[in-house]
């Protein structure tokens, strides 16, 4: 993919991330995107306030090196940084960020990434089974086919991508190995289609989901979700608010828990007649209800279609 084709990533359900993070445009805001990727919603929030200074990072270094010449125009007020989003308050830290008034996480893979053969996220290109966000990282998808349990490899399907028939689908991803190892998307893909159910009219094809749970498992993404959340609670200033797109129901729901506990001051079970557990709310809801993206905008970018954002403003 060259850099023309990058540069037409189109960010997720912008418009409404710019309101509820950058609701002033004279304001000056410290704002942290940790999912950086292309720089698509970093560039909108930099062009749409010259006051604002940003903390972009990412995992993905190719990722970090594009946005550097896309946000080229704004390079006195950013900092960008290789990283992990769990370790936002380790790196905030590093460079000299006590606090942020908003915070933005986009989870999941970007589609430059998909779109890169080579990375081994699509069964859609026939490439490595690598599906590593950070190529530094050793464990890649290939390796969990090819080393882990019957009982791993169904969890990782059941659990990262609700599959159905999981524990058909490690069984034959262990027999086969026994020949074989796993080496190619192609190869995964073609099993998924022979073992999984077929997809309704209209439905996801049968690798998506099984897809989706080896790069969750690869990368960690899940744990890394709810260590990050609570970390960006902590380093919000005041009045600062946080913005979480997901694509998925296991996502959503981990953001959803853990936005609804810091958001109600008791958390004791039903029935005791005074709060043993001291817990204060951190958070104000300012969406009651995910929001989705528009019509308008699926038919411009179908992956768009199951984006999921929640927003939250710290007391």
């Amino acid at each position: 993919m060259n850099t023309t084709e990058k540069q037409l990533h189109i960010p997720v359900m912008a418009k409404e991330t710019i309101n509820f993070l950058i609701p002033d445009n004279n304001k000056q805001y410290d704002v942290i995107d940790c999912t950086l990727g292309y720089g698509g919603h970093s560039s909108m929030f930099l062009k749409k306030n010259a006051n604002i200074k940003l903390l972009g990072i990412d995992r993905d270094i190719s990722a970090i090196q594009h946005s550097k010449n896309r946000l080229e125009f704004a390079a006195d007020r950013i900092i960008l940084e290789q990283g992990r989003f769990s370790d936002v308050q380790a790196i905030a830290n590093e460079v000299g960020w006590t606090g942020s008034d908003a915070v933005l996480l986009d989870i999941g893979v970007s589609s430059p990434q998909i779109d890169e053969a080579e990375r081994g996220f699509s069964f859609r290109f026939k490439a490595p089974l690598d599906m590593r966000m950070d190529r530094k990282h050793t464990k890649t998808a290939s390796q969990i086919l090819n080393h882990s349990s019957i009982e791993g490899l169904a969890h990782i399907f059941r659990n990262y991508g609700e599959v159905k028939k999981p524990w058909k689908l490690a069984e034959a991803i262990v027999e086969r190995r026994k020949v074989k190892p796993w080496m190619h998307t192609f190869e995964l893909a073609e099993l998924c289609e022979d073992i999984l159910p077929k997809p309704r009219k209209g439905g996801l094809p049968a690798p998506t989901l099984c897809f989706q749970a080896l790069r969750i498992a690869v990368n960690e993404e899940l744990t890394e979700l709810e260590d990050s959340i609570y970390d960006i609670i902590d380093l919000l200033n005041p009045g600062g608010r946080i913005a979480v797109i997901s694509y998925h129901s296991l996502e959503d729901r981990i953001v959803k828990q853990i936005f609804k506990s810091e958001s109600t001051d008791c958390l004791c079970p039903p029935g005791l007649p005074v709060c043993i557990c001291g817990h204060k709310a951190q958070l104000k809801l300012l969406t009651k209800k995910p929001l989705g993206p528009t019509l308008e905008e699926i038919q411009i970018n179908r992956r768009s279609g199951s984006a999921k954002m929640r927003v939250a403003q710290k007391l």
